[in-house]
């Protein structure tokens, strides 16, 4: 019995493929387009945009030319090719920037590259594209509704970026005296980051890089700057445990203070 299903799915595969291959070998663009939309509607976004992309130029200037490039974005989507559903989506709105699929198309450009957008220790040229692209449909579009939509992604993307300068801050605070004074650069990377992103859920985190760094900075000191980078890490400490009084960092910021202070007495 099994043989005899395997068989027929089969059959139904190899005459499914053989009226495809006839299908494409066909003249007739409106029969192509309807079995382009068929097969979109079926989930077979490659079939379906082989199919749109063949009937492209027949279109062309054509009251269907606008659907048929939506549909080619789409089916883009649908195999995960982002970029080139980008590509499409840009084309979309460069070309009919008050069409019926604009303000959707303005909203995927920006999607598409939140999708693309790798791990945070990547290059992130996506993440920042996709921020662009999205704040930019929020400008044009405020009443739209998928708007809320495009927020949220933007405040995920900037902490995705501020998680990376977090991630490059604890690289300079392990190079420690490496080649030079790598604390100072973590610091500056820090207070970068919590500028550039105030409301990122990783402040925490950068402050208490500060914080050590400005610690490990006095301890490795030499002896005429020591005093004055000890001061300089008292008043790091107190900025810190003002803005996180009952933080995670909190037991590990009073140990750095009482370090500190067996070295500038109150």
């Amino acid at each position: 019995m099994k043989k005899y299903l395997v068989f027929i799915a089969v059959a139904v595969w190899l005459c499914a493929c053989s009226d495809y291959q006839k299908l494409l070998k066909s003249s007739d663009a409106d029969l192509k387009y309807e079995k382009a939309i068929e097969y979109f509607d079926k989930g077979d976004y490659m079939r379906a945009q082989t199919l749109f992309d063949e009937v492209t130029t027949y279109y062309r200037g054509t009251e269907r030319s606008e659907t048929l490039l939506n549909y080619i974005a789409r089916s883009y989507m649908g195999q995960k090719d982002y970029y080139s559903a980008t590509e499409y989506y840009k084309a979309y709105v460069r070309t009919y920037p008050k069409g019926q699929y604009a303000e959707e198309s303005k909203f995927m450009i920006g999607y598409c590259y939140y999708l693309d957008s790798p791990d945070a220790r990547l290059d992130q040229t996506s993440t920042r594209d996709a921020i662009s692209e999205l704040q930019e449909f929020v400008d044009i579009y405020p009443e739209n509704e998928r708007v809320p939509e495009a927020n949220r992604l933007i405040e995920e993307l900037r902490n995705k970026l501020a998680y990376k300068e977090l991630l490059n801050a604890r690289l300079y605070y392990n190079l420690g005296n490496y080649l030079g004074n790598n604390y100072l650069s973590a610091v500056i990377v820090a207070q970068n980051a919590l500028e550039n992103y105030p409301e990122t859920t990783y402040r925490e985190d950068l402050s208490m890089v500060i914080l050590q760094s400005r610690y490990q900075q006095a301890v490795q000191s030499v002896v005429e700057k020591r005093q004055e980078r000890f001061i300089e890490t008292i008043d790091e400490y107190y900025s810190f445990i003002n803005e996180f009084p009952e933080g995670k960092y909190r037991r590990q910021a009073d140990r750095i203070l009482r370090e500190a202070r067996k070295v500038v007495p109150e």
